[in-house]
């Protein structure tokens, strides 16, 4: 399996008990998703290696307790701290207005208007407003992803359409008089 062809889903953190398990903490807005897993895939040196799950509870609202089949000690030691993946196929088909931030990238966004407010470059969603990163005639624009904003999202076009407030692009494009 190939990391590009697979999602991120968590990392594992820490031991659980003394009987081999382990916690999985999920990064996902919809964790229920996750309650009949079946394998996962954890990055090892590089490498997506597969590890199939016996059993599994939750620990908390996003952490699955999980017990690997055939664990051992070595086992368990090798995947702590690790970043777990799952394969993109797995992931359920969206359709609307509803994305997935890894499916959008490249996506030209426009506003209202029609106007081209670049391409996306990536989405980052470590702040508490996630937003997109689109490159317009050579230069980085942050468009806040607000989801009252989005008009239309065309997975055939690869757009998206967004109300957009006035100016907003303008701050990323024009150069202000003290850059004069």
């Amino acid at each position: 399996m190939r990391k590009e062809d697979c999602y991120f889903l968590g990392k594992i953190t820490r031991r659980h008990g003394l009987a081999g398990n382990v916690i999985l903490k999920l990064d996902t807005d919809q964790p229920e998703l996750y309650n009949k897993l079946e394998s996962i895939f954890v990055e090892i040196n590089g490498l997506l290696v597969p590890f199939f799950i016996e059993k599994s509870s939750w620990s908390k609202l996003d952490a699955l307790n999980l017990a690997f089949k055939n664990s051992s000690e070595a086992m368990v030691d090798q995947v702590l701290g690790k970043s777990v993946y799952l394969p993109l196929a797995s992931l359920p088909k969206l359709s609307g207005k509803q994305f997935y931030y890894h499916e959008i990238i490249g996506f030209e966004i426009f506003d209202q208007n029609d106007n081209n407010c670049g391409v996306i470059r990536s989405v980052n969603d470590q702040t508490a407003q996630v937003y997109f990163i689109t490159n317009l005639d050579g230069k980085e624009v942050v468009i806040p992803m607000i989801k009252d904003w989005i008009l239309a999202v065309d997975r055939e076009e690869r757009t998206i359409k967004m109300e957009l407030p006035e100016g907003l692009i303008d701050v990323f494009l024009v150069p202000s008089k003290k850059d004069e």
